[in-house]
């Protein structure tokens, strides 16, 4: 089994020629949301900026509604950290997501980033808290052919790593090299903010990144299926009952999503 990718003592990603191993991971994502096409929404927000609480809203109506006929509408909220300095820090803010933004806003061609930012399926970016463009934006990211992700995601009780596994199939061709990302996304969040905009103010939010992982990049010729493997710490403050795993196959840096899957933590 030639591996191609060994990041941080953490095996990313291995190429095989036959899939039977992973085959009982396939079987056990098949459900009612198999006919679904799952679309990822990253909302770019901060808990320092006034206009991101209703984007905050949206996104978790989003999630609960699931308002798209045909699509499955995957959330994750990248929180930025260029607000911190305005009066309050951010506390799930990170440097990393508004490099993110960054290349969305570079890929797209967009000249200035703002807060709250969505962007449906790494192709449209739109106004975080306008819910019209946002379900046009999923209607539209629908239609794309999309890879079949089969994942599971473990943590052994009072253990601090999470143990991802699965298999890629159906890879749609791109332009640029697949990317695969992991992120371990904690929903339920509340916050009383006391200082900036947002002052004296609670703020709710789902699938707020706690880590983001880049697993490795897929070769641009190789078998019809591409396990994934990943070892991941969990934070001490995390609750692992409200944490998914987001596996996400990327076109290249900020481009479009090629296929997505999330998982709860297994007990």
């Amino acid at each position: 089994m030639p591996k191609f990718l060994q990041h941080n003592g953490f095996l990313g990603l291995a190429v095989v020629a036959g899939v039977s191993a992973f085959a009982a991971a396939e079987r056990a994502a098949a459900s009612a949301d198999e006919a679904l096409t799952p679309v990822l929404v990253e909302l770019f927000t901060s808990q320092g900026c006034s206009s991101c609480p209703p984007a905050d809203d949206l996104l978790q109506t989003l999630e609960r509604n699931q308002p798209v006929n045909g699509a499955l509408i995957i959330p994750l909220s990248e929180h930025v950290d260029y607000w911190n300095r305005l009066g309050w820090r951010d506390p799930y803010s990170s440097r990393r997501f508004s490099e993110r933004q960054r290349e969305y806003a570079d890929s797209i061609g967009i000249d200035a980033l703002w807060t709250p930012m969505m962007v449906v399926d790494g192709d449209t970016a739109i106004i975080g808290s306008r819910p019209i463009q946002a379900r046009e934006a999923v209607v539209h990211a629908r239609k794309a052919p999309k890879a079949r992700l089969a994942v599971e995601a473990s943590a052994e009780p009072g253990g601090d790593e999470v143990r991802v596994s699965g298999v890629i199939t159906e890879l749609p061709p791109a332009d640029e090299q697949a990317e695969v990302w992991v992120a371990l996304a904690e929903s339920g969040i509340t916050t009383d903010v006391k200082r900036g905009e947002n002052a004296s103010k609670t703020l709710t939010h789902t699938a707020v990144v706690r880590s983001l992982t880049w697993l490795g990049s897929l070769p641009r010729e190789a078998p019809d299926a591409w396990p994934v493997e990943a070892e991941l710490r969990l934070g001490r403050s995390w609750r692992r009952e409200n944490l998914r795993a987001v596996v996400f196959v990327q076109a290249g840096t900020g481009g479009s999503i090629l296929g997505v899957t999330s998982v709860p933590l297994g007990s």
